[in-house]
C-alpha cells in the first residue's frame, strides 16, 4: 500500500528514515514528506499557514491511486484529519502516531512560543517527563541539531473541517506518552482532547510506550506498529 508519512513539528521527512526500511520489507510504499515551511534553509516561515500543509499532502494523495493510508505524527496527526476530510474517499485507514484528531475550529498548539513567525524546538524542561522517556542525551542532541523550526501559524491557525464522512474512515491510534487506557478514558469522559476521536466509528488501538518522538526512539517497533495497523487481523 502507499503510506503517506507526515512529520509532526520541528521535523522533515528524514525523520522517518529508520521507520521506512521496515515498511519497505513489508512491501509497502512509504512516502516521507517535508512540509511546506519545513525545508532546512527557508528563509521565511511566518507565511506558511496550516492550510499550505494541508494542501500539500492533499496533492501527494491525489497523485497516488485511492486507498493511501496516512500516519501523522504529533501535529502530524491534525494534519492527517484534515487530509482525511478533504479527501474521504481516497484514504484507507489513518494513523495517528502519539496524536489524535482535532475538531473543527480547534488548533495544535497556540502555546508554543513564536519568534519572528517561526517556533524553535523549545528547552527539553518545557517537556513532560512522560514526553521523554528513552530520548537520550544522545538522541536529544541529535535531535536539536536536526530540528527545524515549525511555522507559526501551523501551530495556532484553526482548522476548517467540514465532510463527516471523516468519521467512517477507519482510525488507529500509535499511543507512546499516554496509554491508550488513559485515551479510552478520556472518551468514556466526554474529554475535549478525545472529543473528535470519539465520533470516529471504527478506532483501534496498539500501545508502544516510549517518548513523545518514537521514530527516533523506537523506530523498528513503530514501523511494525504502522505495519498492523495497515494489515489488521
Amino acid at each position: 500500500m502507499d503510506i503517506v508519512l507526515i512529520p509532526g513539528f520541528w521535523l522533515d521527512a528524514s525523520s522517518w528514515d529508520d521507520v521506512v526500511p521496515v515498511l519497505a520489507a513489508a512491501g509497502h510504499r512509504s512516502h516521507p514528506l517535508t512540509l511546506p515551511g519545513m525545508d532546512r534553509g527557508a528563509a521565511d516561515r511566518s507565511a506558511i499557514t496550516a492550510r499550505d500543509q494541508v494542501d500539500a499532502v492533499v496533492a501527494v494523495v491525489d497523485a497516488l491511486e485511492p486507498g493511501v493510508v496516512l500516519v501523522g505524527h504529533s501535529g502530524g496527526g491534525a494534519i492527517a484529519h484534515a487530509v482525511v476530510d478533504a479527501r474521504p474517499d481516497r484514504i484507507a485507514r489513518v494513523v495517528y502516531v502519539d496524536s489524535v484528531p482535532i475538531a473543527d475550529g480547534d488548533n495544535i498548539n497556540p502555546n508554543l512560543a513564536a519568534v519572528d513567525g517561526e517556533v524553535p524546538l523549545p528547552d527539553w524542561s518545557e517537556f513532560d517527563d512522560e514526553s521523554l522517556v528513552d530520548l537520550d542525551d544522545s538522541l536529544r542532541a541529535a535531535f536539536r541539531a536536526r530540528a527545524i523550526p515549525t511555522p507559526a501559524r501551523v501551530t495556532s491557525d484553526k482548522f476548517t473541517l467540514s465532510d463527516p464522512r471523516r468519521y467512517e474512515v477507519p482510525a488507529m491510534v500509535i499511543a507512546c506518552e499516554m496509554p491508550s487506557g488513559m485515551l479510552r478514558h478520556f472518551i468514556d469522559e466526554g474529554h475535549a482532547y478525545t472529543a473528535e476521536l470519539a465520533r470516529v466509528r471504527d478506532v483501534s488501538y496498539i500501545d508502544l510506550p516510549t517518548s513523545h518522538w518514537p521514530q527516533l526512539t523506537r523506530p523498528v517497533q513503530l514501523g511494525e506498529a504502522i505495519v498492523r495497523a495497515v494489515q489488521p487481523a
